[in-house]
């Protein structure tokens, strides 16, 4: 888990880690080797959307080729906590010739990030072009004007923002993986392509022409072998578009429904995942009788949240899809009663939550996935959010690191980094310290700093569930460095901070 914020400042996710399933190969028809010498030994998947994005194209990689930036050593300490045997990472910028990957490794992963860690070490990587960024040429929000991140194939700023990258430390098949980033939407039989309430004629928020181009990955959705033993185990990744920021055409919301939906076609056998193609042209889907194991944030909660109702049920609920352990915390449950909120009328267990978003819309949802097939036996899983006080709580704190500067957009617009959490307390304002000249986002918790008593309301998120928007707060009141004003364009309020506060 990490932290979201949405496009233009509007509101949240909080800085937490998913983790992992482990996957036992010793019941197939073959026992497998996960580590050298072991036959029968685990093997430990895991999905993290660790944001390590930035604003500007190769800042990501400028950040990470050096040791030192509070964020990748916070990343880098989770992982080498839960230690991963193969791992996927969205939110992870695009460099050709697995430039971030092989820093983030160098730096980073190999070396210890507190006392008693051990360094971790991923001989394979993978990484590819992401939808994100790039140009259309079409005016795809139907705002009246051609270009800028709302109108290219996935929300991005420039190619390759918000990308994937997957660590492994058993061999990758890297002649059999296939990619479906050019995949068209309206290839997809009965897609829910989004209408146009405006009008009378069905399905047309998207003209001919777009959807003539128009991709069904917001980033890309990968099949990635991995060779564990005598078997090959498929790494189905992705990371669908968050359903929200959009209008009633919820084109959002279903684009994140048949993004999910794909992976549910792509494991079924027969007339179901025939109309396939990868970017090479091959049809058809996953092998009958293929090992796999689907990963990625999801951007879907089973109960709560805004996605579309049954969207992540189309895996949870697959046939072939083993459910039977959902991966937990005891974080989760303490953080939703601490936060309070949305998280008071949820229907999902809050131990199963994977995202701390604001409080008061959407809340903590489950949003990030571990799913092996049915006779991968599970052996253990579990979501990276210790209780206050425990270790790594640090690492997956709630708090932005003041390096970083002003913070970076996700799909739908920022996450502040995380590194520390404070002693939690509820409904006053917390005593945050800032280094980044301007921010749009909410701040939480608490961290050693002057204290100001008043707080302005700064950021917002659309929810639908909720029919209202949520928003954060930084200090502003008397003694505060920062000042505040409205932006209209962005439907909030920004505020900036004093160069010499």
């Amino acid at each position: 888990m990490t932290t979201h914020l949405g496009r233009g400042g509007h509101a949240v996710r909080s800085g937490l880690i998913f983790i992992l399933v482990a996957a036992s190969l010793g019941l197939l028809a073959a026992p497998a080797s996960a580590e050298p010498g072991g036959r029968h030994d685990p093997v430990r998947f895991a999905t993290f959307n660790a944001s390590l994005n930035r604003n500007n194209a190769g800042q990501a990689l400028a950040d990470l080729s050096r040791p030192g930036n509070a964020q990748a050593s916070a990343v880098a300490e989770i992982v080498q906590r839960t230690r991963p045997d193969i791992l996927l990472i969205n939110e992870f910028d695009y460099e050709p010739g697995e430039a971030l990957a092989e820093a983030f490794k160098e730096n980073y992963l190999s070396i210890p990030q507190e006392p008693g860690l051990a360094p971790i070490d991923y001989p394979y990587v993978f990484v590819a072009p992401s939808n994100t960024g790039v140009a259309s040429g079409h005016d795809l929000d139907n705002s009246g004007s051609v270009g800028g991140p709302n109108d290219a194939f996935g929300f991005g700023f420039f190619p390759g923002q918000y990308g994937m990258a997957v660590f492994s430390r058993h061999p990758i098949a890297y002649d059999d993986i296939r990619t479906f980033r050019t995949f068209l939407w309206k290839d997809m039989p009965g897609a829910l392509l989004p209408d146009d309430p405006a009008t009378a004629a069905p399905a047309d928020w998207y003209s001919p022409a777009e959807l003539d181009v128009f991709r069904l990955s917001s980033k890309s959705h990968w099949d990635v072998p991995i060779e564990i033993g005598r078997k090959t185990v498929h790494f189905l990744v992705s990371h669908p578009t968050p359903p929200v920021f959009d209008g009633r055409e919820d084109r959002n919301g279903r684009r994140n429904h048949d993004e999910i939906r794909f992976w549910a076609d792509y494991i079924s056998p027969g007339h179901r995942s025939r109309y396939i193609y990868d970017d090479d042209g091959s049809r058809g889907g996953l092998k009958p009788g293929s090992l796999f194991v689907i990963a990625g944030d999801q951007n879907s909660d089973p109960l709560d949240g805004d996605s579309i109702p049954g969207a992540i049920q189309q895996l949870l609920e697959h046939p072939l899809v083993n459910t039977k352990l959902t991966p937990s915390s005891p974080g989760g449950p303490e953080q939703a009663a601490l936060q309070g909120g949305a998280n008071l009328s949820h229907r999902s267990d809050p131990a199963f939550d994977t995202a701390d978003f604001a409080d008061s819309a959407p809340g903590n949802l489950r949003v990030d996935y571990v799913l092996p097939r049915k006779n991968l036996r599970l052996i253990d899983g579990a979501v990276f959010w210790p209780r206050v006080g425990r270790p790594g709580l640090r690492a997956s704190g709630h708090l932005p690191v003041p390096e970083l500067g002003p913070p970076s957009r996700l799909d739908r617009g920022a996450r502040p980094r995380s590194v520390t959490l404070g002693s939690p307390t509820i409904d006053r304002c917390k005593p945050v310290t800032w280094a980044s000249s301007s921010v749009s986002f909410r701040p939480v918790r608490s961290m050693p700093s002057r204290t100001w008593p008043a707080c302005a309301w700064v950021t917002r998120r659309s929810s639908r569930a909720m029919g209202r928007s949520s928003w954060g707060k930084v200090p502003s009141g008397p003694g505060s460095p920062w000042s505040c004003h409205t932006t209209e364009t962005r439907g909030g309020r920004r505020c900036t901070r004093a160069a010499t506060g």
